[in-house]
């Protein structure tokens, strides 16, 4: 394993070719985003010659390579601070239903919340969500339906997660302008 200046490298060797794996830094959330299979130094010339073939492909081991890549400190570290991002803000969005009740401060935390966690690869961000806002799963599935219907967060056809909308980024300003005046 080789980390570079955006993610990480895994290498495998596969007869005549070196075959590398790369994946951003962060959390694991599926195979590499990229692939790249060139010759072995000092492979044989016709073996070279015959490309790649469909052998070499099918023993690409994706299964080994992920499980190395899910021990690379760079996700570990990555992973510590996407949860740490993950919980505050649902621990101010648990605060902010408590408060104000379902406001547009609150929906549009909910809904940036949400997102972050479905882009991280969580594999169950309702559920999540639910225990960092004290409220059950059904609930906070209630409220991002909400927060779509009024448009702070998009639809992502048979996927978690959705974009923010101009309308929730300007919410999460001014909650972070009043936010920085109460310190």
């Amino acid at each position: 394993m080789e980390a570079n200046e955006s993610g990480f490298e895994i290498t495998q060797e596969q007869g005549a070719w070196v075959i590398r794996m790369w994946w951003p830094t962060g959390p694991i959330t599926g195979g590499p985003q990229r692939i790249t299979v060139e010759s072995a130094q000092g492979a044989a010339a016709r073996d070279v010659a015959r490309g790649i073939s469909t052998t070499v492909l099918r023993r690409l081991d994706l299964a080994a390579a992920m499980k190395l890549a899910e021990s690379a400190p760079e996700l570990q570290q990555g992973m510590k601070e996407v949860t740490a991002k993950v919980e505050e803000a649902g621990s101010s969005a648990g605060m902010l239903l408590a408060t104000e009740g379902v406001s547009e401060t609150y929906l549009a935390l909910l809904a940036a919340t949400y997102k972050t966690m479905a882009d991280s690869g969580a594999p169950a961000p309702v559920p999540w969500l639910a225990r960092l806002i004290d409220r059950r799963p059904e609930t906070v599935k209630d409220h991002l339906k909400r927060a779509r219907r009024e448009g702070y967060l998009t639809t992502v056809a048979g996927k978690a997660g959705g974009e923010l909308t101009e309308k929730a980024t300007e919410a999460l300003a001014t909650f972070a302008k009043s936010d920085d005046n109460t310190d």
